[in-house]
């Protein structure tokens, strides 16, 4: 199954199934429908969510000005819209980064 992508007038919404507290910070692969993303950091104060935003910003080559919380803030199921980028290369990025973590 591939990762739902939404087109939104903010950009590409995308689902986030979060691992806050993990032995180490990396995307770890898909499930229903949204990215696994693991962070070392824990979950108190917003600092997870800072975590996960730098993960996917590396993992998907994106500034971080590029990618916002829009929803789940206190939540392990988040969305993240990713702007400035196509739906193609959002997914092709993703597929990589996919691919890369099998």
């Amino acid at each position: 199954m591939a990762v739902k992508l939404d087109v939104t007038a903010a950009g590409i919404a995308f689902g986030v199934k979060a691992q806050p507290g993990a032995r180490k910070n990396a995307v770890r692969g898909e499930h229903d429908g949204c990215l696994r993303v693991s962070v070392t950091q824990a979950a108190e104060k917003g600092r997870a969510n800072e975590a996960i935003a730098a993960v996917l910003g590396e993992a998907l080559g994106l500034r971080t000005n590029q990618l916002a919380l829009i929803s789940g803030a206190t939540n392990s199921r988040k969305r993240f819209v990713a702007s400035g980028i196509t739906v193609e290369e959002l997914n092709r990025r993703i597929a990589s980064c996919l691919t890369e973590s099998s």
